[in-house]
């Protein structure tokens, strides 16, 4: 069995769907961070069979949107060892500049001064969409 050494302090986040946790890498630009960062993907999960898990020796990372990436993820907060604070991210109902449309046609392709701005058009599916050309954001 794999083992990953415990955190001390920083973030974790876990319950990623198989596949996700590099676009979370991305998207929090962790590559750029000068911290410890630990991506395990395809571990053994009893509630979701395989899942992927990021482990961040940082507080300094936006964390506030990582629903708009995945719903059903866990972000623990860790101090001295142990989980401070389990927190469960909400879908917010709109988005600017998190992500980006990929509809060539898009007036966004175009205006590249121009925000990407997505609307939650279905909270239960997660789906966001362009508010310009409605094209459907597609997490992985």
């Amino acid at each position: 069995m794999l083992n990953i050494g415990g955190l001390t302090k920083g973030i974790v986040i876990d319950h990623i769907a198989v596949g996700g946790a590099m676009k979370i890498y991305e998207y929090l630009n962790l590559k750029d961070m000068d911290c410890s960062v630990a991506i395990i993907k395809n571990a053994r999960s009893n509630k979701m069979g395989k899942k992927d898990i990021i482990k961040i020796e940082t507080f300094d990372i936006n964390i506030d949107n990582l629903g708009v990436w995945d719903s059903n993820i866990t972000i623990n907060i860790i101090e001295n060892g142990v989980i401070k604070e389990k927190r469960n991210p909400r879908l917010p109902e709109q988005v600017t500049n998190i992500i980006k449309c990929k509809n060539p046609r898009c007036i966004t392709s175009i205006e590249q001064e121009l925000k990407h701005v997505f609307k939650l058009t279905d909270r239960e599916k997660g789906i966001y969409r362009c508010i310009y050309c409605e094209q459907a954001f597609k997490k992985y």
